[in-house]
């Protein structure tokens, strides 16, 4: 039965088509979804309390010979992760890393030439722990990037590049605009310390999404 569903923190429309068993495009591109397409643009990054529409599933039949052994493989899985690791401006290469999907069996790898590590995941992964030698170690929780368009998306993504520290609660206070004048002397930009359009563009461009 198709369903309007509610977007929880920690969805994607990846994570969505998954768990109800079709591909992201069928549910991205549905026409009941066009609003939310234009509005988000990115199927990554949604908000919680968006609404997808997932539609009925099509049953698919084949007909094939009796008492032989078929393999189907499902298209949607896995997802390839990418994430880059810099200090400062400089990409951490050639490091050696431990990388646990939601607390799964470690696999081990190593950075390269522009400190990129990349492992594949269900699309409903929901938690990256990374370690490496130090003992440092990392850990992130997927899909809880909100829109750059929201002020808890500016926070998260100030967060990540290293300008904001305080909570990711949408409250445009006092230190969101100082994290926020920082980013723009950072840029040789003008500190305003003012949210608008080329900085919420500025800042999925530095971090992916």
């Amino acid at each position: 039965m198709a369903v309007s569903y509610q977007v929880k923190q920690g969805d994607c429309i990846f994570s969505i088509a998954y768990e109800n068993g079709f591909f992201a495009d069928t549910i991205w591109n549905h026409p009941n979804n066009k609003d939310l397409k234009e509005k988000r643009k990115d199927p990554n990054v949604l908000m919680p309390g968006d609404s997808v529409y997932v539609p009925d599933k099509r049953l698919r039949e084949y007909s094939e010979a009796t008492n032989q052994v078929y393999k189907y493989k499902c298209k949607n899985t896995p997802k390839l992760l990418r994430i880059q690791l810099m200090y400062i401006d400089t990409p951490v290469k050639g490091i050696d890393y431990k990388i646990s999907i939601d607390g799964g069996v470690e696999k081990d790898g190593t950075t390269d030439p522009d400190g990129w590590l990349q492992t594949s995941i269900l699309p409903k992964a929901k938690k990256v722990k990374i370690s490496m030698e130090g003992g440092i170690e990392y850990e992130i929780a997927l899909g809880y990037l909100n829109p750059a368009d929201e002020v808890s998306g500016i926070q998260g993504r100030l967060a990540h590049l290293g300008f904001y520290e305080g909570k990711v609660d949408g409250v445009l206070n006092p230190e969101i605009k100082n994290a926020v004048k920082a980013f723009q002397i950072s840029q040789n930009l003008e500190a305003t310390g003012e949210i608008d359009s080329s900085i919420e563009d500025l800042l999925k461009q530095l971090t992916g999404v």
